[in-house]
């Protein structure tokens, strides 16, 4: 039955990704980058000055939603995950060196995607009168199409992220884990062990509720990625001849990767940028309506600064986290010193055999570096869990109120619990279907709001020398509570 459905979901994700996806990623990522004038190149110094001019591990706690650093720390936490060292290594294995350029391409797209997701998730987020903060896809969604249309597309990707992120996508993270402590501890650990003790913490922080969400990740993201980072810089140095042969080898197999995974030249050059856009999406996720959650619920002066701070987060992802997987994987199994070493290997031990390699092989280089991806594994999972199932607990409230999100709680944790357990490659094209059903509704609305998200870049990133890129505003009201205003006030004349 797993086999099965294994090959059905692949085959289905197969046509999504080499067709559906790629046109609806690279064309939402041309059109807001033509329709901004490149936001990621105009505004990208503000976007990296609004987060490290903000970094802190122990932020003030906010009356409601979040800072504008936990927002980056909490969105980061959903995209620096498992795609950034398995999915990554998963692309290299399938598509190439070359389709790591192509994430590239979406990432550097994605940034101008995701900056428009930011922007209107801040313009359409509603604050109940408890404080909480109800932001994201659904709400501008709703705003584009304010008819029922615009309901179906936004239950639609209510449903579908519910899935995506609650439940499959934290799957995917605790059978990385898994994995990962299992194989670094030579089989001693079982992986539903691991699964056991991570459902235990995760339900701590799930009960906290926001608040504790934010104080976890503005503490786990700035650590795990700095970790990652420094064990990066050690095996890039120690191969560091070989690190100009990793980059050649990126640009040449990204349009004649027929030399390195086979077939004709035409599908050879699809796999490699099916394979960057698959795991480009999984990695940074412009464009799939997930991170907009995390930034709906940033305090801040305007939509366009938490908009910069998305475009931090994009880079930050893919161009320097990705990257060094991308280097550590090709500067040691595809450099000429030891071509072929990755024919035999699975995508999830890329990473700790290329640490063996550039320690001189063996089986004590190759223990610490299968301990070394499991710490790090653990980490950037972890992180991934624990925002995604806030991003999918706003929509399980959406479609069901408050009242079932004790439901929505316990059902994630046995989720937690089965991907500690399960296939590894059915649990990957499972959350990768899933993923591409967010996109279609969260693109369709990003298309038609293009002007909305005009307007507030035109207002804050044109002027004049010496002016700041934004102006500081007493408060900055949402499209939904201008309108509920109005409508206030029309029905008092009435009366």
């Amino acid at each position: 039955m797993e086999e099965w459905l294994l090959k059905v979901v692949s085959t289905i994700n197969a046509f999504l990704a080499d067709y559906i996806l790629i046109v609806l990623l690279v064309g939402v990522g041309i059109w807001y980058t033509v329709k901004t004038k490149f936001v990621q190149v105009r505004c990208f110094g503000q976007g990296m000055k609004n987060v490290f001019g903000s970094v802190s591990l122990n932020g003030k706690k906010e009356k409601s939603g979040m800072s504008s650093f936990q927002a980056f720390a909490t969105a980061v936490a959903g995209q620096v995950g498992t795609g950034n060292i398995i999915g990554a290594s998963g692309a290299i294995l399938l598509g190439g060196p070359g389709a790591i350029f192509w994430m590239w391409i979406i990432a550097f797209l994605g940034m101008a995607t995701i900056y428009a997701e930011a922007v209107l998730a801040q313009k359409t987020r509603v604050v109940g009168k408890d404080g909480t903060v109800a932001g994201g896809p659904v709400q501008y969604i709703k705003t584009a199409f304010p008819n029922k249309f615009g309901k179906f597309l936004a239950v639609f990707f209510a449903v579908a992220s519910v899935i995506a992120l609650g439940f499959i996508g934290a799957m995917v993270q605790s059978n990385s884990i898994g994995e990962a402590i299992h194989n670094a501890t030579g089989g001693f650990v079982p992986t539903w062990v691991v699964g056991l003790v991570l459902v235990l913490v995760c339900a701590f922080i799930f009960i906290g509720g926001v608040s504790r969400i934010a104080s976890v990740s503005e503490k786990i993201v700035p650590v795990m990625a700095v970790l990652y980072i420094l064990g990066g810089i050690i095996i890039l140095f120690a191969r560091i001849t070989f690190i100009p042969e990793a980059f050649g080898m990126i640009f040449k197999y990204a349009f004649n990767p027929k030399a390195i995974i086979g077939g004709s030249v035409g599908m050879a050059i699809k796999t490699a940028i099916s394979q960057g856009a698959k795991r480009g999406l999984f990695s940074n996720e412009a464009g799939m309506g997930s991170t907009p959650h995390a930034h709906a619920q940033a305090n801040v002066k305007t939509p366009h600064q938490q908009g910069t701070v998305a475009i931090a987060s994009v880079f930050i992802d893919t161009f320097v986290v990705l990257t060094f997987t991308a280097l550590i994987v090709i500067s040691t199994l595809y450099t000429s010193d030891n071509a072929g070493a990755w024919m035999t290997l699975d995508k999830s031990q890329m990473v700790a055999n290329g640490f063996a390699v550039a320690f001189g092989g063996g089986s004590v280089a190759l223990k610490i570096g299968s301990i070394f991806v499991a710490i790090c594994l653990t980490f950037f999972a972890f992180s991934t869990i624990v925002s995604w199932n806030l991003f999918g607990k706003i929509n399980f409230e959406y479609l069901f109120g408050k009242k079932g999100l004790v439901v929505y709680s316990l059902l994630a944790l046995v989720f937690i619990l089965l991907g500690s357990i399960f296939q590894n490659d059915l649990v990957w094209e499972l959350t990768d279907f899933f993923n591409y059903l967010m996109v279609l509704p969260n693109v369709i609305a990003l298309f038609a709001l293009t002007k909305l998200v005009q307007s507030e870049i035109k207002k804050n990133s044109f002027k004049k020398k010496g002016e700041p890129l934004y102006e500081p505003k007493e408060e900055t009201k949402s499209v939904a509570e201008g309108a509920a205003e109005e409508a206030a006030v029309a029905e008092a004349e009435k009366e």
